[in-house]
């Protein structure tokens, strides 16, 4: 079941996201449904937040990505189509050492249309539970690592435009202004 995206503007996603704790069917299905969003709106990713809910989860997948990237599961290198859709339950994220950092144009489904490049750093490690509560550690880079870092932020109430520079900031303000006032229409609809 697809859920309704939340746009820029919507107080949630600037909500820390909660801990999980409770692993149950609940929990797997709302995961679920966050997979079908994702991919019933073309994205790569998606958190909680943008679809509602200020929880530590968020999910991924870039198996029609083109694969510029490297990745480990669990100290082996499974194919993407053996664990991708992933879901990532309170994740804790490390920069890994010596990385460098690359300028990449992003997206984000809470920001239909408006896209900027942003810097982050290449290569990250991150720790995370699957939906069953199932802990796992991923290193990657590459699209793979942007696309984590990217939801991670939403996880923390980060987005995207938090960390444009400020020409390409001031570039898209326009658009971001107009999102805002969009979403402040809606939310003030019967």
């Amino acid at each position: 079941m697809s859920l309704p995206i939340v746009h820029y503007n919507d107080p949630i996603l600037r909500k820390k996201g909660a801990k999980i704790t409770a692993f149950d069917a609940g929990l797997t299905q709302f995961a679920a449904n966050m997979i079908a969003t994702m991919q019933a709106a073309h994205g790569i990713g998606l958190a909680a937040q943008q679809v509602g809910r200020a929880l530590q989860l968020f999910v991924v997948d870039l198996r029609a990505a083109e694969m510029d990237f490297i990745w480990e599961l669990d100290g082996a290198k499974p194919p993407l189509e053996l664990f991708m859709p992933l879901t990532l339950i309170n994740p804790v994220l490390t920069v890994r050492p010596d990385t460098d950092e690359y300028i990449f144009e992003e997206g984000c489904l809470s920001f239909p249309g408006i896209r900027g490049d942003i810097i982050r750093p290449d290569a990250i490690t991150v720790k995370f539970q699957d939906e069953c509560g199932i802990p796992h550690v991923l290193a990657c880079d590459g699209l793979l690592a942007r696309c984590i870092q990217h939801e991670f932020d939403h996880l923390k109430g980060t987005l995207f435009i938090d960390r444009m520079g400020k020409k390409v900031r001031t570039s898209v303000d326009q658009a971001v202004k107009e999102l805002a006032q969009c979403t402040r229409e809606k939310t003030k609809a019967p």
